[in-house]
Parts: C-alpha cells; structure tokens; sequence
C-alpha cells in the first residue's frame, strides 16, 4: 500500500558550497552556482523523463500530476517486508508569479510502492492550493530515497478562469486511463473530460502545424506561429464518453465556446514523435546543417535512407564516425522533443535549434520572464607575475517566455541581443564530421 506523508513546509535551507584551488604557481577560486539549473536540461544529470500536467481541482485548488514510467524506477528488497519495492519523496514549492515571485504553498509526499502494483506508468498527484486570475511556477524535487538522487524540475501555469485549458482532462477511450502528454497520435481514440465546466458542446478548431525553420541566432526575423484563423471549426456534442481522433497532422484547440479560442490543446507531430527514427522524419532536423540544395535532394530522394546515410558518410568518410555523429544529433533532437516540445515540434523551437547545434548549456538562469542560457568558452587566463587567475567565459543566449493561447512553453531567442553566436562556426564542425564544442579553444580560430 501507497504510504504518503504530507508536510508543509514554510522554508528550505540552502547551502552554498565553495571550493578552492591552489598549487605553487598559481591561484583559483570557484563558488558553486546556486541559481545554475543547466541540470534541468541535461539527460546524463537526470534520473526521470516524467510527464507533468497541471488541472484544476476546484476554484482553490490545482493538482500537479507526475507521471514516471515503470522502468525509470529503482526497486530493492532491502525492507522490513522483503519485497521489490520503490521509495519516493516529492517536495514541491509553489511561486505566484503575479505577485512578484512570492511562495504561495509548499508541500512534500513520500510514497512506498510496492513492483506490483506499478503497471506501465505511475502518476504522483500532489494538490496546491491557488486561485484564479494568477500565474504560477512550480519548483519540483523528485528524490529517489533508495538511490539517493535527487532531479529538479520546473512547470509554469496560470489560472485564466472558466476557459483554462487546466480545466480539462484526457483519457485512453479504451483503457479509461488518463493521460498526461499532450501530444496525440494518429488512430490514437481518446475523451476529453470537463467535469467542472458541463458544457453541451466542444468546439474543435483545427489549425496547420507551424513547420518553419527557425533563422540563424543572429538573424532578426519574426517569429513563424500558428495562423490566426483555423482551418477549420468543429462543433462536438459534448460527452465524457465520446471517441476522439486527430488522424491530420496539425494543432486542435477545445473550447466550450465557438467565440472563444482558449480551452486545451492537442497536437499531432506525426507517427514519429518524439523518437524520430524513420529517413523521412530524420532528414527535416538536418536543415541547420545542410545546404538547401542538399535538403531538396534528401527530401526528394527515390531512397531516402540511402540519401540520408550518403548525407553523414560524406561528412565523415567512416561508417563507424557516421553512426556515433548520427547518435549524437538525434539523440538532441529527441530530447529538444521532450524538453521544449509547445505548439510546434521541440526541435523546429528557438531552444531546440540552440540546443542541437551547440548540446546541453552549461548554465541556465529562469525567470518568470524567460530563460537565459551560457555556453562556457575557453577560459580567459590573466597573471601577474608568478600568480594567475582563470576567468570563465560564456556566449549567452537569452530566451523570452511569450504568452501564448497554445502553449505555456513558448520561448523566443533574443536574436537583437546575440550578435555574436559562433553559427557558422558551429554548422561548420558539424559539416566537417565533428561535434561543435565552444570550449575547444581550436574551435573558434
């Protein structure tokens, strides 16, 4: 059985540690960066790939839903029962961002799960208390008691009212399970719940998927969105049983109101989301390195495969380079998927472009405003006489947080404030057959 203890707490100590190096020539110090989150988007840091949705309990109360896959958790014997089990604790700090970044509420579970009682996922729910009108971010710890790991991550939400998409659920038409992604696939039947609404009808407006390339950093360009007008409107006599299914690629917004275009939104990637696996849907990402006319001759390719591996072995000249260059970019792509996925693919995001070209950033600033991310350069060495210091320096990229009727995470690049990003350097190494590294001090010459 699940045990649970609840705690609300009013503070959390933080220790600020500092190290020190020094040898017979020189002197170095460096403080721990308590405000760096550059973990949040680094896989090898991290123990869990969840899913968090939030949805609103009642008029004072949102839920946090995390949903972990069974295989991410770590089951010992080593307990008073002697059976497979799993040891959690999840401590949660809510900031009300409309009040300047205030604590709003705290709270901490722990849980004791039993393997057999684990099917394919398990979904932690943890209540906090809010109000609508408001915008929050939720500052969440997910400890492995057994392990001793602790992954931090963070999901903002607001509370817009009666049209909150937070006042909706998603479950499995068939199973009755609930569902945490808002990504849907094709022949995929699901229900969309809104029992504090009631409604007669939902109204379905279909939109196009935003399929545009982001332009280089220091390329000041508009930001390519979603139409302003759907393609089309559907109205759905509402039920909680009512099949659902979204077989055309593109973006599908659910209201209880044909005036008003705000409720949940679902979208449709393609039957190769996030993993992208298949020629067809590995060559798109392939656009911040290749030349146009290369990408028209992949994407026209009698045998795509074959033009796709043509494409990495004439970058490498070596089978082996090829599969271990090929891993490394679409495994950033996939996880560009996961982290930064919103209307659009994650990928074709201004975060996911950053983040394939140049790999996890070595610092991560949030805000309520925005993200700023810093790429460590090679250091800066400056010395007097026998004694030296080592500066680090970093190329930051700074993202804006946009208010966005179909997603909250949709983050634009400052590209006015980047006039400086090493991009063709970058797509250079890569075209070389190389991983681009910023701190390689032979990089930038």
């Amino acid at each position: 059985m699940t045990s649970r203890l609840i705690i609300k707490i009013a503070a959390l100590l933080t220790v600020v540690a500092t190290a020190a190096l020094s040898s017979s020539c020189s002197v170095t110090q460096s403080m721990v960066d308590t405000k760096d989150m550059s973990y949040i988007y680094n896989p090898a840091r991290n123990v869990y790939t969840p899913f968090i949705a939030v949805y609103n309990e009642d008029s004072e109360t949102s839920v946090i839903n995390i949903s972990i896959r069974r295989g991410e958790f770590y089951f010992s014997e080593a307990n008073a029962a002697g059976i497979p089990m799993a040891s959690m604790l999840f401590s949660v700090r809510l900031y009300d961002n409309t009040l300047g970044g205030v604590l709003a509420d705290t709270a901490t579970y722990k849980y004791d799960l039993k393997r057999e009682d684990i099917g394919g996922e398990y979904v932690f729910r943890i209540p906090l208390s809010t109000r609508d009108g408001n915008s929050y971010s939720a500052e969440i710890k997910i400890i492995d008691l057994i392990r001793q790991r602790t992954q931090q991550t963070f999901i903002d939400f607001e509370r817009t009212g009666r049209y909150s998409r937070l006042n909706y659920k998603v479950r499995d038409h068939f199973s009755n399970t609930e569902l945490y992604s808002r990504t849907v696939k094709r022949d995929q039947f699901i229900n969309v719940l809104a029992p504090s609404l009631q409604p007669d009808t939902l109204w379905l407006f279909f939109y196009q998927s935003v399929k545009a390339i982001p332009p280089a950093p220091s390329t000041i360009l508009p930001e390519v969105t979603v139409a302003p007008e759907p393609e089309a409107i559907i109205p759905l006599v509402y039920s909680d049983t009512l099949p659902l299914m979204f077989p055309n690629e593109g973006i599908y917004l659910i209201s209880v109101d044909s005036l008003v275009r705000e409720g949940i939104v679902l979208c449709n990637f393609g039957p190769d989301h996030p993993t992208m696996t298949k020629p067809e849907t590995m060559i798109p990402p392939l656009a911040y390195i290749a030349t146009p006319e290369e990408m028209d001759g992949m994407m026209t390719a009698e045998k795509p495969k074959v033009a796709l591996d043509n494409f990495w072995l004439d970058r490498t000249g070596s089978i082996e380079r090829s599969k271990e260059l090929i891993r490394i970019y679409y495994n950033r792509t996939l996880f560009a998927n996961y982290y930064f996925t919103s209307y659009k693919a994650g990928w074709l995001t201004d975060r996911g472009m950053i983040y394939i070209l140049y790999g996890p950033p070595d610092k991560v600033y949030k805000s309520a405003e925005g993200e700023s991310w810093g790429f460590r350069k090679p250091p800066v060495k400056s010395r007097w006489g026998s004694r030296y210091t080592l500066e680090d320096q970093y190329l930051w990229f700074n993202f804006r947080k946009q208010k966005n009727t179909f997603s909250d995470n949709d983050f634009v690049l400052n590209r006015a404030g980047t006039p400086i990003s090493y991009w063709d350097i970058a797509v250079a190494r890569w075209r070389e057959g190389k991983v681009f590294r910023l701190d390689n001090p032979q990089e930038l010459n």
